[in-house]
């Protein structure tokens, strides 16, 4: 698989873990299909997740070499780093707005990354939180 250039938006792990998971079809196909259109904006948190989840979660799991060359493709997107300051403004986000501080943590790398759409299944699509709009692209599915 490939990341092309395309639609920019902040992709959140899940996104990257359904174009592996053989055991959901649909939202695999919806997965590779996104993501063959967009030029996909990270972080570490998503890089190092999507290595742990596709290797010891999905079954069968991803060999680890095979997912370690995702990780690779991914680290050539545009990589929003996590600093001090984007904890410390995380920290704000979800006081702010009742999230866990690993969503929070996304959507502040989304902020950073000056992205305006974040794709994930983990927050309620069709909300903006800091300027970015959050998308489900599985709700179709």
């Amino acid at each position: 698989m490939t990341l092309r250039k395309g639609g920019r938006a902040f992709v959140d792990t899940n996104v990257f873990v359904y174009a592996f998971d053989a055991g959901s079809p649909d939202k695999r196909a919806v997965a590779l299909e996104l993501l063959e259109g967009l030029d996909p904006v990270v972080s570490p948190q998503v890089m190092g997740e999507f290595f742990a989840v596709v290797t010891r979660k999905l079954t069968p799991p991803v060999s680890t070499s095979v997912a370690a060359e995702f990780v690779a493709k991914m680290a050539l997107c545009q990589t929003v780093p996590v600093t001090a300051d984007l904890v410390k403004t995380a920290i704000g986000t979800l006081q702010a707005h009742q999230l866990s501080y690993w969503d929070a943590l996304i959507v502040e790398a989304a902020v950073a990354g000056r992205c305006e759409r974040l794709l994930t299944e983990d927050l309620a699509a069709g909300s903006t939180i800091r300027g970015v709009t959050i998308e489900n692209p599985f709700a179709r599915t």
